[in-house]
Order: structure tokens, then sequence, then C-alpha cells
């Protein structure tokens, strides 16, 4: 277990370190969508977002050394390979779009939507990366109550999230991706 414990709490440290490079390059992106005119919607939720992400990464944690949970080699492995496919997902997101790319939303009025990458075939790839996540994250350490609970959580804060970030995109962005899905290519257009 003491082995388990380590290697759950360094995938859990890596992402935490990875998170702070997101927050880092966020802000820089902030501070240039901000100067080209870009206007925040909806910064209350962004606040319950950071505080739900800081919580899930401590439980991450907790869960498995508090309540004596068995690491299991063979699922760890595979929630590994999980969490990479969404560290590549989410900086393919990123990547794509640039200097628009920000933990807030900051919307550009009149910017040309971005329709390239990953999105061509999702609206939303970075919150694919994020309910991958969300679920892989904790089951690495059999943290089965965290990825529940953390789900569940998950799935309410992005259903505010998203609906205001569409709402804030605009009807341009609406008409370029009336027929793209939301998280997965085969999908419906309204919310899956």
């Amino acid at each position: 277990m003491v082995t388990g414990s380590v290697a759950v709490l360094g995938v859990v440290a890596a992402v935490a370190l990875e998170r702070l490079a997101e927050l880092h390059l966020s802000r820089r992106n902030a501070a240039w969508a901000t100067a080209h005119g870009g206007i925040e919607v909806g910064p209350g939720v962004y606040c319950l977002m950071a505080v739900f992400h800081v919580a899930f990464l401590m439980a991450c944690v907790a869960e498995p050394l508090l309540m004596r949970r068995v690491f299991t080699p063979a699922l760890a492995a595979a929630c590994l390979v999980v969490l990479m496919g969404a560290q590549v997902l989410r900086w393919w997101a990123i990547i794509t779009l640039g200097p628009r790319w920000n933990t807030r939303i900051i919307v550009i009025p009149d910017a040309v939507p971005v329709t390239g990458g990953p999105y061509r075939w999702v609206r939303h790839p970075n919150y694919v990366a994020v309910i991958a996540e969300m679920v892989a994250l904790p089951l690495l350490g059999g943290a089965w109550v965290t990825a529940l609970v953390a789900t569940a959580g998950n799935a309410l804060i992005l259903r505010v999230r998203i609906n205001s970030e569409e709402r804030a995109l605009g009807t341009q962005w609406a008409r370029a991706f009336a027929a793209t899905p939301r998280f997965v290519p085969w999908g419906s257009r309204d919310g899956s």
C-alpha cells in the first residue's frame, strides 16, 4: 500500500502542478483578452469551480489514505492512460485556442469562432478532459466515493458554466457549432 500511496500522491501532485501551469497561462491570456476588448462573464461560477477543483485534488489523496483503499495496479495503470489522454486533449484545446484560452469566461466581441483542432469534433474538448479526470484521478488510488461525488458535482458546475459560456459566445459561435456535439463526436448537439 505504501508504494501505491506514493504513486497516487505523485500523480495528484503532477496534476496539481499542471493546474498551476494552466493558471499562469490563463492569467497571461486573460490580460491579452482584456487588452483586446474581452469581457468577463460569470465570475461567480469561476470561484466555485476553483474551490471545487482544489477540494477534488485534496480528496483524491485523502480518501485512499483515510479510508485505506486498496491500490490495484491494473486499475491504476488504466486510470493513468485515461489521465494522460485527458492531458493531451486539454493541451490540444489550449494550443488550438492560443491566447483566447483561459480558465475564466472572457469573450472578445465579434471574434471569429475557433473551429479547428479538437473543436472540429466537439464544442468543449477541455471539459471532456476534466470529466475524464474526475473519474480517473480518484480511481487511480481506489477513491471511488471521490470519483462519484466529483463526477456529480462537476456535472452540476459544468451545466451552469457551459450555459453561461455558450450564451456569452453569442450567435456567431452558436451558428458555427450548431452541428457540433458538446462532448462526444457521435453525441447529440444539445447535451452530449
